[in-house]
């Protein structure tokens, strides 16, 4: 009996193992056939114990030869190596239920990432567009800068060629007003010796002038004087005869 639980144990870790490399709608019906082996084992075991509990004292150690006890002593290390199997099957199991859930969380994020590539994907066909109309409207672009430079070297040129002439024209004109600076600069000396001249002269003739003032103040002065004394020695001659004729 223990060897069939063994041999069922071995058969239910074998398809485990072949279930865990199978899609998931497979492995789901492994696990119920798995289950159903499980089942039927466990009935098997539990419609064996009565038996062995009536037969508890055929297996007594204390009535048993030397044979016999080294049989008992076989079938419990057989018994203890089935619950050690049991113990490493249940961790298998759970090993197992671990390794399911992570493959199945590993398919979710894959189908996000998936549909994160597909996000991106678009996302760079639309900026590839975006990067195609931006080359055009560069190139357009391009072609209106080299007409715009050319019509701009065009218009350089002529603005040189006009720039040119003007210069001929403005150091004529400064040569010309140099020399009329100049004229007028020895004219403008020529009249201010003048003027110093003819201050030098007024003032001559001021002081000729205020001389000819001062001497016709002291004529003034000596005429008045003359005329007082005259009219002082005239003045008893004129009192007497009127005197008289009274």
């Amino acid at each position: 009996m223990a060897r069939e639980t063994e041999k069922k144990g071995m058969v239910w870790f074998k398809n485990s193992r072949s279930n865990q490399n199978l899609p998931e709608k497979n492995h789901s019906e492994h696990q119920e056939v798995d289950i159903k082996a499980e089942e039927e084992s466990a009935y098997s075991g539990e419609s064996e114990l009565p038996a062995a509990e009536g037969n508890n004292h055929l297996f007594s150690k204390d009535s048993q030869d030397k044979i016999g006890l080294d049989v008992i002593v076989s079938i419990e290390n057989m018994l203890k190596e089935r619950q050690l199997l049991s113990y490493k099957n249940k961790g298998l199991e759970d090993q197992l239920s671990t390794a399911n859930e992570t493959i199945n969380r590993y398919k979710q994020e894959q189908i996000k990432r998936d549909q994160l590539i597909q996000e991106k994907n678009k996302e760079i066909r639309e900026l590839e567009n975006v990067l195609t109309n931006k080359q055009m409207s560069y190139d357009q672009l391009l072609e209106d800068y080299k007409e715009y430079q050319l019509t701009t070297n065009l218009a350089y040129e002529k603005l040189s060629s006009q720039l040119e002439t003007e210069t001929a024209k403005y150091n004529k004109l400064y040569e010309e007003s140099n020399n009329t600076q100049y004229q007028s600069m020895l004219k403008i000396n020529s009249l201010e010796e003048k003027i110093r001249e003819l201050e030098i002269a007024n003032q001559r003739y001021a002081e000729q002038y205020q001389n000819i003032l001062d001497d016709k103040a002291k004529l003034m002065q000596t005429i008045n004087d003359f005329t007082e004394k005259m009219s002082f020695s005239f003045s008893p001659k004129t009192a007497a005869s009127s005197t008289s004729s009274d």
